[in-house]
């Protein structure tokens, strides 16, 4: 019987084509595709060993089937040890390390531990959260819009200003600073580099008009009646906006309670809007529900917060408390330090267990002893931050653990600060002291 007499014979020969055409296709496949060859060898050998588990089904031709793998890529996410391209600058402000400080750790005998602030990516401080935060919340007000010719205004001694004229470049804004004319020219040569109008007026009293925080509000007011394009000003208010302490109560306070595991005893950290302090001990306290842990605050000579922690008041108890009119705060160190309390200090200061008064010279001989000992170059804060660790790592028992903050780099700081240390000449011989070079009792 020929074919075209059986119909069912043509059902049959398309099988058997098909089926021919499906071993050929196969083959080619396996041929063009080395890397799924290659796999398949590997896993049939490894079922093919004594003690090898194989596969459930077996195929007719090459025993247990190969299984394909889905290599569909997917999103990108971002975050430590994960791999991918950040989106922008904004994607490198955040989850910095926090490093041993080893000299003074072998000093005190306590671990001492810093969080690396200057490593954030966009202003290289811990500005660069509060920044960020404070232009997200006022786009989200509709306080700002990209590409308007929107302009953010702020009154800053430096480094918020920096953070805010490079965020402003990367979500389009402009940026407008005002600062008083005592700080270094680093960061005001920086300023203009990025692109901001800066504003160097002369050191006022709070209660001025002409100081630096106040001008840049009424900057800000006079905007849009200078402006007939429709953009608006925005004064970002670091001193008492809550976005600014919100930045560290998100981000800064439990990025230090994962790196530390939870285990440390003391956080200490300088104030200057106070948003730090504030932000990382609500986390700390409140959040962690950290009850132990002390909070310290670290505070130049010439400020008043020392005493508002110890004593309750600003100055002394004969004088009525922010009725005073004072010049800027009298300390080489710049960014921390302020005679008023400001909202941001507020939300934290019930918080907040200690105070250490540190002089500009133990400033200046924690700086130098950083670089000789560590190779750690930072600013008169930083500093600052440090000698106060040492002091409270000294109060508590030994073994300790202390975490502080490295705010910004040295850099900028060369005219003014590290200028003083120069002619202090503690360049000339190395320290071999932590404690002598500090003024402070040795251990016993």
């Amino acid at each position: 019987m020929s074919l075209s007499d059986h119909p069912k014979a043509y059902g049959s020969a398309a099988v058997i084509a098909a089926f021919t055409a499906g071993i050929l296709v196969t083959l080619g496949f396996k041929d063009l595709y080395p890397d799924l060859e290659s796999r398949y060898r590997r896993r049939r050998s490894s079922s093919d060993r004594p003690g090898g588990k194989g596969n459930r089904r077996s195929s007719f031709f090459w025993g247990p089937p190969v299984q394909l793998e889905d290599h569909e890529p997917q999103p990108a996410t971002f975050g430590p040890g994960q791999r991918g391209a950040p989106d922008g600058i904004e994607a490198c402000i955040g989850d910095t390390p926090l490093i041993r400080i080893h000299s003074l750790s072998a000093a005190t005998g306590r671990t001492i531990l810093a969080k690396a602030e200057f490593l954030n990516g966009a202003g290289n401080s811990p500005k660069d959260r509060v920044a960020l935060n404070m232009i997200a919340e006022a786009e989200a007000a509709g306080l700002l819009v990209p590409h308007r010719g929107d302009t953010i205004y702020e009154g800053t001694v430096g480094s918020t200003g920096i953070s805010l004229a490079t965020l402003a470049r990367a979500r389009g804004y402009r940026a407008h600073i005002c600062m008083p004319d005592d700080q270094s020219l680093e960061k005001s040569d920086l300023l203009h580099h990025l692109g901001a109008t800066v504003e160097r007026v002369p050191v006022a009293p709070i209660t001025s008009p002409d100081h630096f925080v106040n001008l840049a509000r009424r900057r800000a007011a006079a905007h849009a009646r200078a402006s007939d394009d429709g953009s608006r000003g925005f004064f970002a208010n670091q001193f008492e906006s809550a976005a600014n302490w919100h930045a560290h109560l998100g981000t800064t306070g439990p990025e230090i309670f994962r790196q530390t595991g939870g285990e440390l005893d003391a956080f200490v950290a300088g104030a200057g809007t106070g948003g730090t302090i504030s932000g990382v001990a609500r986390y700390l306290k409140l959040e962690a529900k950290m009850d132990s842990v002390r909070i310290v605050l670290a505070d130049p000579q010439g400020s008043g917060l020392y005493n508002k922690v110890k004593h309750g008041v600003m100055y002394s108890s004969t004088e009525r408390e922010g009725t005073r009119r004072r010049q800027q705060v009298d300390s080489i160190v710049e960014g921390i330090g302020v005679n008023r309390v400001t909202d941001n200090f507020e939300v934290g200061r019930d918080l907040v267990d200690d105070a250490v008064k540190v002089t500009d010279e133990q400033a200046c001989r924690m700086a130098r002893w950083l670089v000789e000992k560590d190779g750690i170059f930072v600013g008169s804060s930083s500093s600052v931050n440090c000698v106060a660790a040492v002091a409270t790592a000294m109060a508590l028992p030994e073994g300790s653990r202390v975490v502080t903050v490295l705010c910004d780099s040295g850099t900028r700081h060369l005219s003014k600060f590290w200028k003083r240390i120069g002619e202090m000449g503690l360049g000339d011989d190395e320290a071999t002291n932590l404690f002598s070079e500090l003024g402070m009792p040795e251990l016993s």
